[in-house]
């Protein structure tokens, strides 16, 4: 089980900003020594999930067949990309699903008409939660011994010049997410990213997910986006919830374990 462990940290130690690895890389991100980095890069390259090139090594497209089983498995498409749709028809710019990770965000499911530049958001794809309005929504809903422990270790990194990186006033906004039942941030996560949230609940009422809709600051105003959208998302959320009963391997999938 160590040496499974230990091939998934490698695994997921590739990112964006680390497309390509030395055996050095690999070991120092994941924090184990060389020998062992090298083992499990050489189980890896074996099972054909990793490929070396010039001393350095990328993920092979055997990977892709991980994701694509659990989006099968769990009816993503089926389940939550309807209604992802259905917001994009009717607004535009770009609609997505997320459950919260640790401190992170991760995407189960997006939907996009977007042109502009913008982070790259897709499935499979995390961000920090503090500065997202799914993120903000998912954190509020913690129990509130959780929310004090996150905001301790919590190290928020600037990342636009209106990104919240104050401990107390993100204490309040989290309690505000909380008592108002949505999120809506304006270039918190990066210039040009308007986004309004809500929770996404199971049978039992409580939230496991988070929907957002999401546009170009430049051509929204965050007072319409919370007039004009708002009642739909909840409409999506609510019709989600309901969804679940026909595909309960995608609610325990998303559903917390703590």
């Amino acid at each position: 089980m160590e040496a499974l462990a230990r091939g998934l940290a490698v695994l997921e130690t590739f990112d964006e900003a680390h497309p390509e690895l030395s055996l050095t890389d690999v070991a120092r991100r994941t924090g184990m020594n060389p020998a062992t980095a090298r083992r499990s890069l050489h189980t890896l390259a074996a099972l054909g999930y990793v490929r070396q090139v010039n001393k350095r090594y990328v993920l092979a497209a055997r990977v892709l067949a991980l994701g694509a089983s659990y989006l099968r498995a769990a009816h993503v498409d089926e389940a939550l990309m309807p209604e992802l749709r259905r917001l994009v028809g009717q607004f535009g710019d770009a609609s997505s699903v997320s459950v919260l990770e640790g401190p992170n965000i991760l995407y189960v499911a997006h939907c996009s008409e977007q042109r502009a530049s913008r982070p790259s958001a897709g499935i499979g794809v995390t961000y920090p939660g503090y500065a997202t309005s799914m993120g903000r929504v998912l954190l509020s809903r913690m129990p509130p011994e959780a929310i004090e422990m996150y905001l301790s270790q919590l190290r928020p990194a600037k990342l636009t010049e209106h990104t919240e990186t104050d401990i107390g006033k993100l204490r309040q906004i989290l309690a505000e997410v909380r008592q108002q039942g949505y999120a809506l941030v304006v270039d918190q996560l990066d210039y040009g990213v308007t986004s309004l949230a809500v929770p996404i609940k199971d049978q039992a009422g409580r939230v496991v997910a988070a929907i957002n809709s999401s546009g170009y600051s430049g051509k929204l105003n965050a007072d319409r986006m919370l007039e004009e959208r708002l009642a739909e998302l909840q409409l999506s959320a609510a019709r989600i919830t309901h969804v679940f009963t026909r595909y309960p391997a995608l609610l325990h999938s998303i559903r917390p374990t703590g």
